[in-house]
């Protein structure tokens, strides 16, 4: 975790490096806003590493149940740590927000896991350029 304003404890980056699954060896940088609201509302949480995932949009929107509908006070940040590593170990391509990365993993999970190598490594998906996030 890191936090830009030492100060402010409500913003905050947090990053994760899967060990295992298709992101293996991936950096991804998440930045997190914790409202006055919390817990009462969920942090709002994007990804700011452009990242090939059927879950995460090229503008680092992130789809994951528990900060949106399945949301309840009694969750706490550590709930979104685990659903995000999580996300990375399983992409669910049954709600996605990249519609192409989703259909690629439920029709070809070997090209799917070759675009994320691609990508990682810095490079074209189609005409999406990636920057290289391996660590």
């Amino acid at each position: 975790m890191e936090f830009p304003e030492p100060d402010d404890l409500l913003n905050f980056k947090l990053i994760i490096s899967p060990d295992e699954g298709f992101y293996r060896g991936g950096c991804f940088t998440f930045s997190f806003r914790v409202s006055p609201n919390y817990p009462h509302e969920p942090p709002k949480v994007k990804c700011e590493t452009m990242v090939y995932h059927p879950n995460i949009d090229l503008e680092g929107n992130v789809c994951l149940n528990i900060l949106r509908e399945d949301w309840k006070p009694v969750l706490t940040i550590n709930s979104i740590v685990y659903g995000l590593q999580y996300l990375f170990l399983e992409p669910n391509p049954e709600d996605p927000l990249n519609k192409d990365a989703a259909e690629v993993l439920q029709n070809n999970r070997r090209v799917f896991e070759q675009n994320v190598r691609k990508a990682m490594s810095g490079g074209y998906i189609g005409t999406t350029y990636f920057e290289r996030c391996l660590k």
